[in-house]
């Protein structure tokens, strides 16, 4: 049987704010790992071919993860997720920003909040995402990098990962 997953992104200018459903055929536990361990999100995070590699990552209410986006010609974009809260396989929250390979952040790109929530379905996990930016300019900077389309294959990774 094939799953045909959903991927659901919708952008609300009102309230500056991106949301993303994605299902994924595996258990709540397996999806939660591979959200909040580094050896997990490094094999999927970056949309190919594109990898993601962690410099520092501390998944405790006040840690952080600290990663780059390498690109295939060894081009580095580093970001920081500032996590704020976790509840065990039902959600957390982070700040995320653009920063430097020390984790200072860049404050001429987008930073959001984002909510991260896990829904045991079964056999298959709903990962529902809330992104908050503080402006609009910044949440339209986000949409023109690309990062529907970035994401999106991120999950396509994570998806192929779980069926491994």
């Amino acid at each position: 049987m094939t799953l045909n997953p959903a991927f659901d992104f919708s952008v609300d200018k009102e309230n500056k704010t991106i949301r993303v459903k994605r299902e994924f055929a595996a258990a709540l536990s397996l999806v939660w790992d591979a959200y909040t361990k580094r050896e997990i999100l490094d094999q999927w995070w970056a949309p190919k071919p594109w990898k993601a590699k962690t410099k520092r990552m501390d998944f405790r209410e006040g840690g952080h993860w600290l990663y780059a986006m390498v690109g295939p010609a060894g081009e580095e974009h580093w970001a920081r997720a500032d996590f704020q809260s976790i509840e065990f396989q039902k959600s957390y929250t982070y700040i995320d920003a653009f920063t430097d390979t020390e984790g200072n952040i860049n404050t001429d790109l987008p930073s959001a909040k984002w909510k991260v929530n896990f829904v045991s379905k079964g056999s298959s996990t709903l990962v529902d995402i809330l992104i908050t930016y503080a402006d609009l300019k910044q949440l339209e900077t986000i949409i023109q990098m690309g990062f529907r389309e970035g994401f999106s294959m991120a999950m396509d990774n994570l998806d192929e990962l779980l069926r491994k």
